[in-house]
Order: structure tokens, then C-alpha cells, then sequence
């Protein structure tokens, strides 16, 4: 979808969401855009740069930004999103339709102290690295309830959810890592050059915020990782202490077994056989047998 163009003092604002092939074309024809760039700012795999071109002076933006598979597991890949200045036109990229963007683009439409083109994408990329922050909140209270629910009762769905928190985290970790990286590099760009001081302002807010998603990230991530190591412990320990358990009862059947499999043979003239009590007899070796094996365990430490 093209949107109808919007103006941001003064320069044109050319907004697409999920293009389709009839509409790839009509950016070609009309605009005048290449068809490898709009393949490139459009491919779903892409990861976050900043690509000038000195020759049709163009400037092509792509980050990353969080993408629900299943908000209610806390389910989130990362998508890219593209910005490209093409001839004093500004072309946005949603391909994968990413609320957070739109949320993101819009709230910089509306934000009066925007008065350029510049800031414009400098707010858009601000608002985009704040939208990991509500996902890093639902993440800590899901691991503090994942937390208390595993030291009491374990569950598969619980390990489930536990999982998913470490795909998200891997996901959404991985690209704030990379969209920092980006931030920290396009003040020495073709984008930064000649900066007056409010752009320098706005670099350096979107980069410390980018710093502190970053931090929120790696803090969950080795907390959440920290939670599974735990459990996997105690899942050893707990496996370890019924086997033990299973191994010492086997064991303390075994004896019986073979006293009255001895005695069970159809062979005439067995020892003891004769006397009247004998099958008592044999009962109380079975039980001295199990309390001996029993003592040499616990003495072996065994138990």
C-alpha cells in the first residue's frame, strides 16, 4: 500500500506499508527508484545500515524493530523497516507492517518540535528503540512469575514459556545490539556531517536510550539464563535422587527373590527343608540380608 503523500515542512513524505509488485513498479516509474534498492529495503532478512550513494545522493536507513508473534506468550521476532531520502523525498518502508513503526513515524509527524526531514527520522528511530522497553518489562514480571512457579511445581507449559523468553530475548537482544551500533555510527556518516546542535541533541538521546535498552536486555537475558541453569540443576538432582531411590529398592527386592527362587526349586533334601519353622527361617535371612545390604550402602555412602 502507498499512501497519499504527506509534507513535513515542506518535503515530501511518501509512506508504503506491505508493497505489492503492481506498486514496486509504480515507485520505479514514478519516482524514479531503483528496483535493487526498493528489493533491498524490502527484504524481511535484512539487518540494520546505512547506505549513502554519492552519485544520486540518496541516503538509505534500515533498522530493526520488534515484531509479535504472540503477545500473550511473549512471542517477538525483530523486523526490518527502511527509510530512504531519494531526490528531497522522504520513502518509508513498512513491509512487515510493524505497529511500532507506524506508532513511531506518526508520533514524529505530530511532534511540533520536528521542524525537518532530519529529526523526523531522528524521532522516528528515537520512539522505534523505545518501543523494547514495554516488551523488557513484560519480560521481567513473566520471568519473576516463571521464577516463582518453578521453585514450587514444575510444569511443561512453564518450560515452555521459559523457552519462548529465551528465543525473545535472543531476538530482541541481537537487534538492539546492532541498532545501537548503527546510532554510534551515523553521526561520522554522510548523515552527520554538518550537524547544527539540535541534531547533535537528538544523536545522542536516541543513542542513550539505545544504550539503556541494551542494558535492560543483557540483565534479562542473564537472569533468564541464570533461572534455566537452576532448574536444569535441580531437574539433574531430583532425576539423580530417584534413580538412587528406584536403584536401592530394585536392589532390596532382589534379595528375596532369591531366597524363595532357592528355595523354590523342585529339588528334594534342600537345606532346612525338614524343619517345622523353615519357612520363617528363610524370611528372617531374607530381612538380615536387606538390613545388611542396606547398612553397607549407608556406610558406602551410597545412600
Amino acid at each position: 500500500m502507498i499512501k497519499p503523500e504527506k509534507t513535513i515542512n515542506g518535503t515530501k513524505w511518501i509512506e508504503t506499508i506491505q508493497i505489492n509488485a503492481e506498486e514496486r513498479a509504480t515507485l520505479e516509474d514514478q519516482y524514479g527508484i531503483d528496483e535493487d534498492i526498493i528489493e533491498y529495503v524490502t527484504d524481511n532478512d535484512e539487518s540494520t545500515n546505512y547506505v549513502y550513494d554519492i552519485n544520486e545522493d540518496d541516503q538509505l536507513f534500515i533498522f530493526l524493530a520488534p515484531y509479535a508473534l504472540d503477545k500473550d506468550a511473549l512471542r517477538y521476532i525483530t523486523q526490518p523497516f527502511g527509510m530512504l531520502l531519494h531526490k528531497g523525498v522522504l520513502f518509508t518502508f513498512n513491509q512487515s507492517d510493524i505497529p511500532e513503526v507506524n506508532t513511531a513515524l506518526y508520533s514524529a509527524l505530530d511532534n511540533p518540535e520536528v521542524k525537518s526531514v532530519d529529526a523526523f527520522i531522528l524521532e522516528t528511530l528515537f520512539t522505534v528503540v523505545d518501543s523494547f522497553i514495554p516488551i523488557s518489562r513484560a519480560i521481567t514480571k513473566k520471568r519473576n512469575y516463571l521464577d516463582k512457579m518453578l521453585n514450587q511445581k514444575t510444569k511443561n507449559s512453564d518450560l515452555v514459556s521459559l523457552s519462548y523468553l529465551q528465543q525473545t530475548l535472543t531476538f530482541l537482544s541481537s537487534a538492539v545490539q546492532t541498532n545501537l551500533s548503527e546510532l554510534d555510527r551515523l553521526p561520522k556518516t554522510h548523515f552527520g556531517v554538518g550537524a547544527d546542535q539540535d541534531k547533535i541533541d537528538l544523536f545522542e538521546d536516541v543513542q542513550i536510550e539505545g544504550e539503556q535498552v541494551q542494558r535492560m536486555f543483557e540483565i534479562e537475558t542473564q537472569v533468564v539464563d541464570r533461572i534455566d541453569h537452576t532448574f536444569n540443576s535441580l531437574a539433574n538432582n531430583n532425576l539423580n535422587d530417584t534413580m538412587k531411590f528406584l536403584t536401592i529398592w530394585s536392589l532390596t527386592m532382589a534379595v528375596p527373590t532369591i531366597i524363595t527362587g532357592f528355595y523354590g526349586m523342585n529339588v528334594k533334601k534342600l537345606p532346612l527343608a525338614g524343619m517345622q519353622y523353615a519357612w520363617m527361617l528363610t524370611l528372617g535371612i531374607s530381612v538380615a540380608l536387606i538390613v545388611a545390604m542396606l547398612i553397607m550402602l549407608k556406610v558406602w555412602r551410597k545412600m
